[in-house]
């Protein structure tokens, strides 16, 4: 079970160090640009999602991006 999956507010993992490498992630959170962007208009359960792909990245795992750019 994830750790959020309780949690009613999920805060910004954002730790201002904001540079997207080469694969459009930011080297400080782990957050595609489009997460970024779309942070504060998803909901919880997509932010947790989120959330669990920058753990998956910070372990060099491949995680796709949670939005798409038709959102």
């Amino acid at each position: 079970m994830s750790v959020l999956s309780n949690v009613q507010f999920v805060p910004s993992p954002c730790v201002s160090v904001c540079a997207l490498d080469e694969d459009d992630v930011c080297v400080g959170c782990y957050r595609t640009g489009m997460e970024i962007s779309q942070w504060g208009r998803m909901d919880i359960d997509r932010q947790r999602l989120v959330i669990e792909r920058t753990q998956q990245r910070m372990r060099g795992e491949l995680a796709p991006c949670v939005v798409t750019h038709g959102e």
